[in-house]
């Protein structure tokens, strides 16, 4: 007989809720946050066992851990509680969720074989992005003080003296630590990108694909693992945060003859957010590089033909972010090299 068991993790313990297919709680438990002492206690409930726990940060430990163990391990986003609230109601909250059917978003951890790869992009990531918190502080020392600050030449080495020239001498070791500090992360970031790189030519799986270079490449196989996890390209598009969704309310009214028509109101249209917030930069940027040096790709002069009937310049590259998701889709799952010349005859026979 099946049994459901909601996980409540925590740092230091997680609550188990066991409950049965008519919903009956057969037990609950209190165990250490150890791999050890959390599949003895799973393993002492009778199989087939399903697992449900909220995403944080130990779940993808947890979903590593419990997958053997278990017939399915299901990470569910955190839902907003109401009344009371414990670790037990949470366990067993868990567990009746997946018992009914009732987890609305679950969250993909299966990782394959890109799992020292998902480590290595994301530690480029992170330092990438502390350098450009440091590049920023930078820019403040000098605006707090008046001087003026444009493009990346206040950043090299050799223009470096002219600007701290320019600041009070208070403020100018400031300047420099802030500059140390730029100078260790330079160096680190330019290790953590060669890391990666060698490891994603362990995995040749996306081929040479418009504005998608081997850094961007890198950091989109350990997100999304396989291209088999979406039906088609919109449900794609909608994980990278490029579909457009629309809201409305008060949608019925009635007309004349008393009967109800749906009313002409307006509709609120924008990108969705839940959506993986790296996949979404990595297509915009991918469709900035086409749209800016790209000028003999096909992709490119579909977005010149937008422009010219009329689309704005976002939604333009919008559509060109999309499409290239699209492409990046049907290489991988057709293990096909990108055709330019075939994406030409396409646009036109369309």
């Amino acid at each position: 007989m099946d049994r459901f068991i909601g996980l409540d993790a925590h740092a230091s313990s997680c609550t188990l809720g066991v409950v049965s297919p008519s919903g009956k709680r057969v037990g609950s438990h209190v165990v250490e946050t150890n791999a050890r002492c959390l599949i003895e206690a799973v393993r002492q409930v009778s199989e087939p066992r399903h697992i449900c726990l909220e995403e944080g940060t130990l779940s993808e430990w947890l979903h590593e851990v419990l997958s053997p163990h278990a017939e399915r391990v299901v990470v569910t986003t955190v839902q907003a509680s109401r009344g009371p609230k414990d670790d037990r109601r949470d366990a067993f909250g868990l567990a009746d969720s997946l018992r009914l059917g009732a987890i609305e978003r679950a969250v993909y951890k299966e990782r394959g074989g890109f799992g020292a790869l998902g480590y290595r992009a994301r530690g480029y990531r992170w330092i990438r992005d502390d350098v450009v918190r440091v590049k920023n502080r930078l820019k403040s020392v000098y605006r707090s003080r008046g001087v003026q600050v444009a493009g990346p030449s206040v950043y090299t080495a050799s223009k470096r003296g002219a600007f701290l020239e320019r600041l009070p001498r208070p403020a100018q070791p400031l300047a420099e630590l802030l500059y140390a500090e730029l100078d260790a992360l330079e160096a680190l970031k330019r290790e953590a990108q060669d890391a990666m790189l060698a490891e994603a030519k362990r995995h040749p799986v996306v081929k040479s694909c418009p504005g998608l270079g081997p850094v961007r490449a890198a950091q989109l196989l350990p997100i999304v693992v396989t291209p088999y996890r979406f039906r088609s390209k919109r449900g794609f598009w909608a994980y990278c945060g490029l579909g457009i969704v629309t809201r409305s309310s008060s949608d019925w009214v009635r007309s004349r003859t008393g009967e109800w028509v749906k009313a002409e109101v307006k509709r609120t249209r924008g990108l969705n957010r839940n959506s993986n917030h790296t996949l979404k930069a990595i297509f915009k940027g991918a469709a900035t590089t086409v749209i800016g040096r790209a000028e003999d790709e096909p992709i490119y002069r579909h977005y010149l033909r937008l422009l010219d009937g009329g689309t704005k310049p976002n939604l333009a590259k919008l559509t060109i972010a999309r499409q290239i998701a699209s492409i990046v889709l049907a290489v991988w799952r057709t293990a096909e090299v990108y055709d330019p010349k075939r994406l030409e005859k396409t646009s036109k026979s369309g």
